[in-house]
């Protein structure tokens, strides 16, 4: 069969019977989409042969690209050794207990437990079972509400969905009456009219607004991304986040650090918690951990948590068939070492990520263009029509969706969110392919701006 029959062989099957995550399904059932059949460093290919550089690093995950063998052999190794068995009733393996230190080993100093799960959803809902019993044991189980941001994504189960602050995940179930929201420190779009670190200390305020609101004898916990991924790459301003530590440290609230895309390197530290100074007592993690190349997540507990759940007698009546997954977790030992060993992270924190975003830089001027953000490896690029009122491109943000629609077109797979173009290339990318990646993007913008003639 030549690749075209293939191809189209395959679409009919995909339309016929996957249904995709965030997609609407009858309008997929009649258009279809990609089928990708393969990848090399940070590049994939198509079921038709169209090579596209990967600047998404898959979804936030493949920090390292896709060419890893010593991953691969890692997980085989370990497939052929011992390729599952659980972790219940009192039982381990080997790579998930290693893995375990090795998280601990990258982490501040007062982490020392991990809980395992198979993604950021999981281990969301984890933190909710965990803050949860902390506040049991110490007999105070009315302290219950959960603080998030609108806008945030912290996973699409019903639990983690109900932390996120998307509209559109709430409309469609029924969410925890216990979790509320406050506004997401997006100056662009909430605060555009003031000095930006004013408008950083008055949303952050706003947790203190809510916890005297809920009280804060039934406050538990505050959640959030250090910079929100999925929200748009919502870079905080400089004040927003002592501000927020203050709250958290004076109120008795317990601070839970969503680091599943800011972890292992993004923001140019091991953790997005480092590079803004946070001090949280729950760190969830996934996909980088594992280099996306295995399902696994997790949840870092501080010793002030820890110290509580090991304190008293009494089962912790949570758990997952496959927490701590033997070949998941030899996958995230061979990801760690590859990060320490290579100067992964600190080379992508001084050479790449400088470049990186001094070229978006560039971008400013251009008449498509209402703001450039970024941080370490990833940044958003936020489309208007008229730069001077921050008018919106086109309806329901199809002015973005073209341009993305354009990038692919042209070989550079970057995501389109709200008005923005949005993008996280591996931390293995050369400057030279930082560079195409960005002439790519001005490519796409240059056409968006011809069909709407601008």
């Amino acid at each position: 069969m030549n690749m075209q029959a293939n191809t189209g062989n395959l679409k009919q099957l995909d339309q016929s019977h996957y249904l995709h995550p965030f997609t609407d399904f009858r309008d997929y059932a009649q258009h279809g989409g990609r089928v990708f059949s393969r990848a090399e460093h940070i590049y994939i290919y198509d079921s038709t042969g169209h090579k596209m550089l990967d600047g998404m690093s898959g979804l936030w995950c493949c920090n390292l690209g896709y060419s890893q063998p010593s991953i691969v052999e890692a997980v085989t190794e370990q497939m052929h050794k011992l390729p599952y068995y659980n972790s219940f009733f009192q039982c381990a393996n080997e790579p998930a207990i290693e893995l375990a230190k090795a998280l601990v080993d990258v982490t501040e100093e007062r982490f020392n437990h991990v809980f395992f799960t198979n993604s950021g959803s999981e281990a969301n809902d984890t933190n909710l079972r965990l803050v949860s019993r902390y506040y049991q044991l110490q007999g105070r189980p009315e302290k219950k509400h959960i603080i998030s941001r609108k806008n945030a994504y912290h996973g699409s189960t019903i639990a983690a969905a109900s932390l996120g602050g998307m509209k559109g995940m709430h409309d469609q179930t029924n969410g925890l009456d216990y979790i509320h929201h406050i506004d997401q420190p997006h100056w662009f779009e909430v605060g555009p009219d003031e000095e930006p670190g004013e408008f950083g200390l008055r949303v952050a305020r706003q947790l203190e607004q809510k916890i005297d609101e809920l009280g804060e004898a039934n406050v538990a916990a505050f959640i959030a991304e250090p910079v929100q991924g999925a929200g748009g790459v919502i870079i905080p301003p400089d004040t927003y986040w002592p501000e927020i530590q203050r709250i958290c440290d004076e109120r008795d609230i317990l601070l839970i650090a969503d680091e599943v895309i800011c972890g292992f390197g993004r923001t140019g530290k091991w953790f997005g918690s480092e590079t803004y100074g946070i001090k949280p007592d729950l760190v969830t993690f996934a996909k980088a951990v594992t280099n996306g190349f295995q399902p696994l997540g997790g949840v870092m507990v501080s010793d002030k948590v820890a110290d509580v759940l090991l304190s008293k007698a009494g089962e912790f009546t949570h758990g997952l068939t496959y927490s701590g997954h033997p070949a998941a977790a030899a996958a995230g030992l061979a990801t760690l070492k590859i990060l320490r060993e290579g100067n992964i992270i600190a080379n992508a924190a001084d050479t790449l990520a400088p470049h990186f975003q001094g070229r978006l830089q560039e971008l400013v001027d251009h008449k498509l263009v209402g703001q450039v953000r970024g941080r370490g490896m990833f940044a958003a690029v936020e489309l208007v029509r008229d730069k001077a009122s921050r008018e919106k491109l086109a309806p329901e943000s199809a002015g973005a969706v073209f341009c993305r629609n354009a990038a692919n077109e042209l070989g550079l797979m970057v995501r389109q969110t709200g008005d923005a173009m949005i993008m996280a290339p591996p931390l293995v990318s050369t400057t030279e392919e930082l560079d195409n990646l960005v002439d790519m993007l001005v490519q796409s913008l240059d056409a968006t701006a011809s069909h709407y003639g601008i």
